[in-house]
């Protein structure tokens, strides 16, 4: 995410950085990457002959609404941006394939703002599908 995004990401909680004073929460704009809960059927995940998809919730976080837009877009593009010959970015996971990805919930350009108004967030929700590679 970091990568396609160009700031800083958080698997589950508020990004750091290593600062002068050990490590300090990273400046906003920032993403936080969540994996949803998942329900699967078919045959069992050890099967390496079955496809399976996870999701995941990616909340752009910013101080002004235009910020955690602009972040939204970036994510959309990263994870489900196309071009010409395919994605627009790989996603290199070990031993699978991925041959899927869709984005399955977007803010839709309505941030949400705190109740102290000083953080405002952008959710979007993607699906990722892999096969045995």
């Amino acid at each position: 995410m970091e990568k396609t995004t160009g700031r800083r990401c958080g698997i589950g909680e508020l990004p750091r950085v290593e600062g002068a004073s050990g490590w300090e929460p990273a400046s906003a704009p920032y993403t936080v990457l969540d994996s949803l809960p998942a329900e699967f059927s078919g045959p069992p995940l050890w099967d390496w002959h079955a496809d399976a998809a996870w999701s995941y919730q990616i909340t752009s976080v910013g101080e002004r609404g235009d910020q955690v837009e602009w972040l939204a877009d970036r994510v959309r593009s990263g994870v489900v941006g196309r071009t010409d010959d395919g994605w627009a970015h790989d996603l290199l996971i070990p031993e699978v394939r991925v041959i899927d990805r869709e984005l399955t919930y977007d803010a839709g350009g309505e941030p949400s703002v705190s109740a102290a108004g000083a953080i405002v967030s952008y959710v979007q929700r993607v699906t990722i599908t892999v096969t045995p590679a």
